[in-house]
């Protein structure tokens, strides 16, 4: 079939108005965040149905026509990116909350759900939905299953898989799937769900999710530290770690929080500068965990790991102190950054940090690198800012060579090329780095049993052929 016999085709299996092939539309569904792709896909579909999304991925089978994903797009490693004539299937459409249990504390969405209309519904039944990051007010539920999100919470309440009763999918052959029929106790062999969850669509498309739910935190409390050297990150985390649950552990760079502040929009915590910043978050549900916070802290400044700090005396000042964490990625993106989401074990943080510091900082002493991340995972998010006087594609093609240097350290410290983001395109070529020859071969096996004609998101991850 031509790509006109293609589309007309595909119109007949969604409903009207359905098919998008206007330039424009292309352009918007056919990437993600990256700017590394041109997308150019063939045409964007926005089915309504599971049986749709089911017809087309049977329609695609019998016509050797790739389909792509499409979410919130607000991804960082090319996952959702149509750059070779595929049809993109955007999940825009299938955006409505199904079913709710309140005794089982479940919810039942369809994946074109946006996290932050997950966290509402939540709230407004007197729950919480615990994942949650920056792009919550635009990520889609399928996507965040899709490339397993974490966020700001992970020390806490875990990544995104963490949170999946079932799923309904359509796998690669064009089958529905209904995977764990939203049990909390299933020991009926493989548990296929996990297979879906970081999958990035290559073996099928997530159409809908049963997701947990938990009670809501009580009176969250926010402190900022200033940090006297890098190491001082671990030292803080575990003093807390003895005596607080902490729901957050992150940290930012001075020079992060320097974006941040000219942008004016937040203020300094305190006078004292620092060249690295603790954000620390945990449930005040006593006045004796106040005081044990606070005796924490001056334990903190006396052994000279802390310079000074902040903590929030109410739900303002928490959201407040929290924008000079979540403001970085807006605060630094004109200036075009070149961004790796990488993990270790926590452990290793420090040591990890300084040397990809070095190293770039070596090779390329006019490049401003800019860390924050959730240290109390293990995941650090590199930023490195183009010089304004140099030309992107210049700027790209030197950061290809640092990519080698910081997954050579990767590997060195038996971390991972991507703690949250996926692999997608961006990172396909650094896998060996994270996983063995071996493992790779056995990933392919899978998307062989589930996707035969290789039509699922190819090219992602992993070239199925080698």
């Amino acid at each position: 079939m031509n790509p006109e016999q293609i589309i007309a085709a595909l119109k007949k299996l969604v409903d009207d108005g359905k098919v998008l092939t206007d330039p424009a539309d292309l352009d918007a569904y056919g990437k993600d965040w990256t700017k590394q792709y041109a997308p150019r896909p063939l045409a964007i579909l926005l089915p309504k149905t599971t049986e749709q999304v089911q017809a087309i991925v049977k329609f695609a089978n019998e016509n050797q026509v790739a389909l792509v994903p499409s979410g919130g797009r607000t991804g960082l490693s090319a996952g959702a990116v149509a750059a070779n004539g595929e049809v993109v299937v955007a999940f825009d459409n299938m955006n409505q909350i199904l079913d709710f249990n309140a005794s089982d504390r479940t919810v039942r969405c369809q994946a074109g759900v946006v996290t932050e209309q997950l966290q509402s519904f939540a709230e407004d039944n007197g729950l919480f939905y615990p994942v949650d990051f920056a792009s919550a007010g635009s990520s889609q539920l399928g996507g965040n299953l899709s490339t397993n999100a974490g966020g700001i919470k992970v020390i806490r309440y875990g990544m995104s898989r963490d949170w999946v009763a079932g799923l309904k999918v359509v796998t690669g052959k064009g089958d529905i799937l209904e995977l764990n029929l939203d049990l909390e106790k299933n020991n009926t062999g493989y548990d296929l769900r996990h297979l879906f969850i970081g999958a990035e669509g290559t073996l099928g498309f997530i159409t809908e999710a049963t997701m947990k739910l938990t009670r809501q935190p009580t009176n969250l409390t926010v402190m900022v530290l200033g940090l006297a050297d890098l190491t001082n990150t671990m030292d803080v985390l575990q003093t807390f770690l003895k005596n607080i649950d902490l729901t957050a552990y992150e940290f930012f760079s001075h020079q992060a929080m320097q974006h941040v502040l000219a942008h004016g929009q937040v203020q300094a915590p305190f006078a004292a500068e620092a060249p690295y910043y603790a954000l620390l978050e945990f449930e005040a549900v006593s006045d004796q965990v106040m005081e044990d916070a606070m005796a924490l802290f001056e334990q903190c400044v006396e052994n000279g790991w802390v310079l000074d700090g902040v903590i929030s005396q109410s739900e303002t000042q928490a959201n407040n102190l929290w924008q000079l964490r979540e403001r970085i990625s807006e605060s630094i993106a004109p200036r075009t950054p070149y961004k790796n989401d990488i993990s270790v074990v926590v452990s290793r943080v420090p040591e990890f940090l300084t040397e990809i510091d070095q190293v770039v900082t070596e090779h390329y002493p006019d490049f401003e690198i800019i860390w924050f991340g959730h240290i109390g995972d293990g995941n650090l998010h590199l930023n490195i800012l183009k010089p304004e006087d140099m030309a992107k594609e210049e700027f790209f093609d030197k950061c290809q060579q640092v990519n080698k240097w910081v997954f050579d350290i990767v590997q060195r410290h038996r971390g991972s090329v991507s703690a949250e983001h996926g692999v997608g395109l961006v990172k396909k070529d650094y896998l060996q780095y994270t996983r063995s020859p071996v493992e790779i071969e056995y990933l392919r096996g899978i998307k062989r049993v589930f996707d035969p004609n290789g039509i699922m998101n190819p090219g992602k991850i992993f070239d199925i052929g080698g």
